[in-house]
Protein backbone atom coordinates (compact mmCIF):
# COMPACT_ATOMS: atom_id res chain seq x y z
CA UNK A 1 0.00 0.00 0.00
CA UNK A 2 1.40 3.06 -1.06
CA UNK A 3 1.99 5.86 1.83
CA UNK A 4 0.17 8.87 1.93
CA UNK A 5 1.82 11.98 0.01
CA UNK A 6 2.16 15.72 1.69
CA UNK A 7 0.84 18.45 -0.75
CA UNK A 8 0.66 21.83 -0.34
CA UNK A 9 -2.65 22.94 1.23
CA UNK A 10 -5.04 26.40 2.41
CA UNK A 11 -7.57 26.31 4.63
CA UNK A 12 -10.75 27.58 3.07
CA UNK A 13 -13.44 26.98 5.78
CA UNK A 14 -13.39 25.12 9.49
CA UNK A 15 -15.93 24.14 11.44
CA UNK A 16 -16.17 22.04 14.41
CA UNK A 17 -17.41 18.60 14.59
CA UNK A 18 -18.37 15.91 17.36
CA UNK A 19 -16.49 17.07 20.31
CA UNK A 20 -12.85 17.76 19.57
CA UNK A 21 -12.36 17.61 15.57
CA UNK A 22 -12.92 20.08 12.95
CA UNK A 23 -14.32 19.48 9.50
CA UNK A 24 -12.14 21.49 7.39
CA UNK A 25 -12.28 22.46 3.48
CA UNK A 26 -9.09 22.66 2.10
CA UNK A 27 -7.75 24.33 -1.02
CA UNK A 28 -4.67 22.25 -2.67
CA UNK A 29 -3.52 21.37 -6.00
CA UNK A 30 -5.41 18.20 -6.41
CA UNK A 31 -8.78 20.34 -5.52
CA UNK A 32 -11.01 21.19 -3.05
CA UNK A 33 -10.79 18.41 -0.15
CA UNK A 34 -12.90 18.16 2.31
CA UNK A 35 -11.14 16.52 6.08
CA UNK A 36 -11.69 15.67 9.57
CA UNK A 37 -8.75 17.19 11.73
CA UNK A 38 -8.70 15.45 14.96
CA UNK A 39 -7.71 17.17 18.05
CA UNK A 40 -8.68 20.25 16.81
CA UNK A 41 -7.97 22.30 19.98
CA UNK A 42 -4.49 21.31 20.04
CA UNK A 43 -1.42 22.34 17.44
CA UNK A 44 -3.06 21.41 14.99
CA UNK A 45 -6.01 23.43 15.70
CA UNK A 46 -4.03 26.58 15.79
CA UNK A 47 -2.98 26.20 12.07
CA UNK A 48 -6.21 25.40 10.72
CA UNK A 49 -6.90 29.09 9.43
CA UNK A 50 -7.11 30.99 6.06
CA UNK A 51 -4.28 32.55 4.32
CA UNK A 52 -1.78 30.12 6.34
CA UNK A 53 0.29 28.30 4.11
CA UNK A 54 0.62 24.37 4.43
CA UNK A 55 1.46 21.26 4.23
CA UNK A 56 -0.80 18.43 4.42
CA UNK A 57 -0.66 14.47 4.46
CA UNK A 58 -4.44 13.36 3.30
CA UNK A 59 -5.68 9.72 4.29
CA UNK A 60 -8.42 7.29 3.29
CA UNK A 61 -10.16 7.29 -0.21
CA UNK A 62 -13.52 8.53 0.45
CA UNK A 63 -14.94 11.94 0.02
CA UNK A 64 -14.34 12.54 3.47
CA UNK A 65 -10.81 12.22 4.39
CA UNK A 66 -8.54 12.62 7.65
CA UNK A 67 -5.63 14.74 8.46
CA UNK A 68 -2.89 12.56 9.21
CA UNK A 69 -0.06 15.19 9.00
CA UNK A 70 -0.27 18.98 8.90
CA UNK A 71 2.50 21.59 9.00
CA UNK A 72 3.00 24.94 8.54
CA UNK A 73 4.79 25.75 5.07
CA UNK A 74 5.90 29.10 5.33
CA UNK A 75 4.70 32.69 6.91
CA UNK A 76 0.91 33.35 7.95
CA UNK A 77 -0.53 36.06 5.43
CA UNK A 78 -2.24 38.86 7.52
CA UNK A 79 -4.80 40.42 5.79
CA UNK A 80 -6.37 43.26 7.48
CA UNK A 81 -9.49 45.33 6.64
CA UNK A 82 -11.07 45.38 2.98
CA UNK A 83 -7.90 42.96 2.16
CA UNK A 84 -9.29 40.58 5.04
CA UNK A 85 -12.77 40.45 3.45
CA UNK A 86 -11.31 40.03 -0.18
CA UNK A 87 -9.59 37.18 0.86
CA UNK A 88 -12.33 35.75 3.00
CA UNK A 89 -14.68 36.46 -0.40
CA UNK A 90 -12.02 34.17 -2.59
CA UNK A 91 -12.43 31.43 -0.53
CA UNK A 92 -16.46 31.57 -0.04
CA UNK A 93 -16.07 31.44 -4.08
CA UNK A 94 -14.02 28.23 -4.10
CA UNK A 95 -15.95 26.46 -1.94
CA UNK A 96 -19.20 27.22 -3.95
CA UNK A 97 -17.64 27.02 -7.11
CA UNK A 98 -14.90 24.44 -7.03
CA UNK A 99 -15.92 20.82 -7.63
CA UNK A 100 -15.23 17.87 -5.12
CA UNK A 101 -11.35 16.42 -5.64
CA UNK A 102 -10.69 18.02 -9.26
CA UNK A 103 -7.22 18.85 -9.61
CA UNK A 104 -7.04 22.96 -10.72
CA UNK A 105 -3.20 23.33 -9.83
CA UNK A 106 -3.49 26.79 -11.90
CA UNK A 107 -6.35 28.07 -9.53
CA UNK A 108 -4.28 26.80 -6.49
CA UNK A 109 -1.25 28.97 -7.65
CA UNK A 110 -3.04 32.10 -8.70
CA UNK A 111 -5.00 31.80 -5.20
CA UNK A 112 -1.41 31.66 -3.61
CA UNK A 113 -0.54 34.78 -5.73
CA UNK A 114 -3.24 36.76 -5.22
CA UNK A 115 -2.68 36.35 -1.27
CA UNK A 116 0.51 37.40 -1.38
CA UNK A 117 -0.50 40.88 -3.41
CA UNK A 118 -3.49 40.76 -0.80
CA UNK A 119 -0.86 41.52 2.47
CA UNK A 120 1.65 43.25 0.34
CA UNK A 121 -1.40 46.20 0.05
CA UNK A 122 -1.91 45.94 -3.68
CA UNK A 123 -4.91 47.52 -5.32
CA UNK A 124 -7.55 45.04 -4.46
CA UNK A 125 -10.54 45.24 -7.42
CA UNK A 126 -7.97 44.28 -9.85
CA UNK A 127 -6.38 41.27 -7.94
CA UNK A 128 -10.26 40.24 -7.29
CA UNK A 129 -11.40 40.61 -10.83
CA UNK A 130 -8.13 38.80 -12.03
CA UNK A 131 -8.85 36.18 -10.06
CA UNK A 132 -12.96 35.64 -10.75
CA UNK A 133 -12.26 35.67 -14.59
CA UNK A 134 -8.89 33.05 -14.01
CA UNK A 135 -11.34 30.73 -11.95
CA UNK A 136 -14.11 30.62 -14.51
CA UNK A 137 -11.96 29.59 -17.35
CA UNK A 138 -10.60 27.15 -15.58
CA UNK A 139 -13.71 26.17 -14.64
CA UNK A 140 -14.37 25.73 -18.18
CA UNK A 141 -16.97 29.27 -18.06
CA UNK A 142 -14.76 31.69 -19.70
CA UNK A 143 -15.24 33.60 -22.17
CA UNK A 144 -13.62 35.89 -25.14
CA UNK A 145 -13.80 39.28 -24.42
CA UNK A 146 -11.65 40.45 -27.80
CA UNK A 147 -14.59 39.15 -30.11
CA UNK A 148 -18.37 38.52 -30.03
CA UNK A 149 -20.35 35.32 -30.50
CA UNK A 150 -20.07 35.27 -33.75
CA UNK A 151 -16.58 35.35 -33.75
CA UNK A 152 -16.27 38.82 -35.20
CA UNK A 153 -13.89 41.45 -33.14
CA UNK A 154 -15.28 44.20 -30.49
CA UNK A 155 -16.31 47.14 -32.04
CA UNK A 156 -14.78 50.07 -29.68
CA UNK A 157 -18.14 51.91 -29.85
CA UNK A 158 -20.60 48.96 -29.75
CA UNK A 159 -22.70 47.64 -27.28
CA UNK A 160 -22.82 44.27 -25.73
CA UNK A 161 -24.37 42.21 -23.32
CA UNK A 162 -23.44 38.76 -21.78
CA UNK A 163 -24.72 35.74 -22.99
CA UNK A 164 -23.57 33.77 -20.19
CA UNK A 165 -23.87 29.94 -22.10
CA UNK A 166 -21.88 32.24 -25.15
CA UNK A 167 -20.51 35.07 -24.43
CA UNK A 168 -20.67 38.60 -25.45
CA UNK A 169 -23.56 39.56 -27.91
CA UNK A 170 -23.30 42.60 -29.93
CA UNK A 171 -26.62 44.92 -29.41
CA UNK A 172 -27.58 47.94 -31.63
CA UNK A 173 -30.82 49.05 -29.48
CA UNK A 174 -30.27 51.11 -26.24
CA UNK A 175 -30.59 48.91 -23.35
CA UNK A 176 -30.02 48.89 -19.58
CA UNK A 177 -26.57 47.64 -18.01
CA UNK A 178 -24.73 46.71 -21.35
CA UNK A 179 -21.26 46.99 -22.01
CA UNK A 180 -18.92 48.86 -24.44
CA UNK A 181 -16.56 48.03 -26.42
CA UNK A 182 -13.64 49.96 -25.51
CA UNK A 183 -14.49 48.68 -21.55
CA UNK A 184 -14.41 45.25 -22.50
CA UNK A 185 -11.43 45.43 -24.78
CA UNK A 186 -9.37 47.22 -21.76
CA UNK A 187 -10.12 43.90 -19.51
CA UNK A 188 -9.05 41.95 -22.35
CA UNK A 189 -6.05 43.86 -21.86
CA UNK A 190 -6.16 44.16 -18.20
CA UNK A 191 -5.34 47.36 -18.44
CA UNK A 192 -7.50 48.88 -15.50
CA UNK A 193 -6.66 52.70 -16.12
CA UNK A 194 -8.85 52.81 -18.67
CA UNK A 195 -12.01 54.64 -17.99
CA UNK A 196 -14.81 52.71 -16.80
CA UNK A 197 -12.67 49.43 -17.18
CA UNK A 198 -12.70 48.30 -13.45
CA UNK A 199 -16.78 49.16 -13.16
CA UNK A 200 -17.30 47.60 -16.02
CA UNK A 201 -15.65 43.97 -14.75
CA UNK A 202 -16.89 44.00 -11.59
CA UNK A 203 -20.74 44.10 -13.16
CA UNK A 204 -19.59 41.67 -15.64
CA UNK A 205 -17.96 39.26 -13.21
CA UNK A 206 -21.20 39.27 -11.34
CA UNK A 207 -23.31 38.33 -13.71
CA UNK A 208 -20.96 35.87 -15.44
CA UNK A 209 -20.51 33.92 -11.85
CA UNK A 210 -24.62 34.70 -10.88
CA UNK A 211 -25.64 31.29 -12.46
CA UNK A 212 -22.71 29.19 -10.98
CA UNK A 213 -23.70 30.18 -7.76
CA UNK A 214 -27.45 29.19 -8.02
CA UNK A 215 -28.92 32.08 -6.90
CA UNK A 216 -27.56 31.71 -3.32
CA UNK A 217 -25.76 35.46 -2.44
CA UNK A 218 -22.60 35.58 -1.18
CA UNK A 219 -22.18 35.71 2.48
CA UNK A 220 -18.47 37.71 1.95
CA UNK A 221 -20.15 40.26 -0.02
CA UNK A 222 -21.78 41.66 2.78
CA UNK A 223 -18.96 42.48 4.55
CA UNK A 224 -17.64 45.15 2.53
CA UNK A 225 -20.81 46.93 2.65
CA UNK A 226 -20.79 47.08 6.50
CA UNK A 227 -19.10 50.51 7.69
Amino acid sequence: MSQPVAQPAYVLHSRAYRESSALVDFLTPQGRLRAVLRSARGKAGTLARPFVPLEVEFRGRGELKNVGRMESAGISLWLNGDALFSGLYLNELLIRLLPAEDPLPVVFDHYAATLQALAAGRALEPLLRSFEWRLLDELGYGFALDVDINGDPLAVEGSYRLQVDAGLERVYLFQPGLFKGDELLAMAEADWTAPGALAAAKRLMRQALAVHLGGRPLVSRELFRKP
